[in-house]
C-alpha cells in the first residue's frame, strides 16, 4: 500500500504541481487578449485565445448576409503558408458520423494534411471543394502536370433554419479569394464565416476558437481549437464551467418561429466541427488520441452528439512535418515525436478544454440574428450568465 501511495504522490508531483504553479499567476479575469470574457479550468489561455496561438495558423471568413434569407458563409483555417510543400502531420475522427468532411480518407492513411480546410454549410461542400481545388491549381501550378492531385478537406454543418440552403450562395471563387485572404493574428468569432447562420442549445452560436498553453514544465505546447457549433442539444443541457445554466434560462429568450417548423433530421440534431491544431510534435496515432478529448470538452459543455449530428474533428501538429522536395518525393519528418507520458496526458487536457471554451466563445461572441421564414434564435443573455458564474465562483 504505501509504495501505491508513493506513486500517486510521484505522479501528482509531475503533473499536477506545474498546473497548481500555474493557477497562482492566473490574474481574477480573462487572459490579456481572449475574447471569453472569463477564465476557467487549469490551463492558461494563450494571447489570442485562438486556434491562431498555434504559430503559423491562419484563419478567414467569408460572411454572406442578405435580404431576409440569406444567412451563410465559410471559413478557411490553413495550418502554414505553404501546406502543399509543408505537409502537417494530421488524424480525424468522425465522433458521430451524420456529416461530411471530405478528404478525411487520406489524411488518416498517408498521415498528413496537405491543403486548406474549409468549414462551410451542408448544400455548399462541393463549391467549397472546387474552390480549394482552384486556390491549390493557381499556387502549385505543377498540380495535375507533373505533380499529383490534392483532395480538398471541406467540412459542414447545415444551416437551413436560418439560411435559405437552397440558394448555395457560396461560390466557388468566394472560396479560392477566401483562402488567399488567411492570415494569422486575431479573427472574428460568433455569428461570421461558416458560423454566420449556426445555432445551439436554442441560442445563436456559430464559429468560436479558443487556446491552451502548457506550463514550461509540461513543454510549454501550445492547443488551439476552432469550432463551427450548430448543435441540436437540449437547452437544458447547457453546462458552462460546470453550472447547469441551461435550466436557469429553460424559459428565457426561446427562438421565435413565426411559421409552425417541423423539426427533423440534420435540421433538428445540428453539427459541430472541431479543428485542433497544436505546435507539440505528434504523429498520426498521437493526433487520433488528441482529436478524441474534443469530444470530452464537448461533454463538459453538454453536448450529447444525438444521432442525426456530424460531429467531426480533425487534428494537426505544425511541427512534425512532412517536406516534399519534389513531384511524388515526400520526406519523413525530421524530428522526433513527443513520447513523454506526462506531456502528452496535460496536452489531451489542453485540447479538452480548449474545446469546451470554445464552445462557449461560439455562444458568447453570436449576435441575435433573424433569417429564413423571420425565424429569430437570440443572443445568450450573457450579462446574465456571467452573474451565474460569478455567484458559483466557476470562473476567474
Amino acid at each position: 500500500m504505501d509504495g501505491f501511495q508513493d506513486g500517486i504522490m510521484s505522479f501528482a508531483q509531475r503533473v499536477l504541481a506545474p498546473f497548481l504553479a500555474l493557477a497562482g499567476i492566473l490574474a481574477c479575469s480573462a487572459p490579456a487578449g481572449a475574447v471569453l470574457p472569463f477564465a476557467f479550468g487549469l490551463l492558461q489561455a494563450g494571447p489570442l485565445d485562438g486556434i491562431t496561438d498555434v504559430p503559423g495558423v491562419r484563419v478567414a471568413h467569408l460572411t454572406k448576409i442578405s435580404g431576409t434569407d440569406v444567412r451563410t458563409g465559410a471559413t478557411a483555417i490553413l495550418p502554414n503558408a505553404d501546406p502543399w510543400n509543408d505537409k502537417d502531420a494530421a488524424a480525424t475522427l468522425a465522433f458521430n458520423g451524420n456529416g461530411e468532411m471530405t478528404g478525411t480518407h487520406w489524411i488518416d492513411e498517408s498521415g498528413y494534411l496537405e491543403e486548406p480546410i474549409v468549414l462551410t454549410d451542408t448544400l455548399d461542400v462541393g463549391r467549397a471543394d472546387d474552390g480549394a481545388i482552384a486556390w491549390m491549381m493557381r499556387k502549385y501550378p505543377r498540380i495535375g502536370v507533373t505533380d499529383d492531385v490534392p483532395l480538398p478537406v471541406v467540412a459542414e454543418c447545415d444551416d437551413q433554419l436560418l439560411n435559405n440552403i437552397r440558394g448555395r450562395s457560396v461560390s466557388a471563387d468566394d472560396v479560392e479569394n477566401l483562402i488567399q485572404a488567411a492570415k494569422p493574428g486575431q479573427f472574428a468569432r460568433g455569428s461570421v464565416g461558416a458560423g454566420t447562420g449556426m445555432k445551439a442549445f436554442g441560442f445563436k452560436a456559430g464559429i468560436g476558437s479558443a487556446s491552451r498553453v502548457l506550463p514550461q514544465a509540461l513543454g510549454g505546447y501550445t492547443v488551439g481549437v476552432i469550432v463551427d457549433d450548430n448543435t441540436g442539444s437540449s437547452r437544458d443541457q447547457l453546462t458552462i464551467a460546470g453550472v447547469p445554466v441551461g435550466q436557469r434560462l429553460k424559459n428565457v429568450d426561446l427562438p421565435v418561429f413565426p411559421q409552425r417548423v417541423g423539426l427533423h433530421g440534420r435540421m433538428a440534431s445540428g453539427s459541430i466541427d472541431v479543428v485542433v491544431a497544436t505546435d507539440a510534435p505528434l504523429d498520426n496515432r498521437q493526433l487520433h488520441a488528441l482529436a478524441m478529448r474534443a469530444a470530452l470538452g464537448m461533454g463538459r459543455a453538454g453536448l450529447s452528439s444525438d444521432i442525426g449530428s456530424g460531429d467531426l474533428f480533425l487534428a494537426f501538429s505544425t511541427t512534425y512535418v512532412y517536406r516534399r522536395n519534389a513531384d511524388f518525393d515526400i520526406a519523413a519528418p525530421a524530428i522526433a515525436t513527443l513520447e513523454d507520458n506526462d506531456r502528452l496526458g496535460a496536452l489531451y487536457e489542453a485540447a479538452a478544454e480548449a474545446t469546451q471554451a470554445a464552445i462557449y466563445d461560439a455562444l458568447f461572441e453570436a449576435k441575435t440574428m433573424t433569417g429564413r421564414n423571420g425565424i429569430t434564435f437570440f443572443a445568450l443573455p450573457d450579462a446574465q450568465v456571467l452573474q451565474m458564474l460569478r455567484a458559483a465562483s466557476a470562473i476567474r
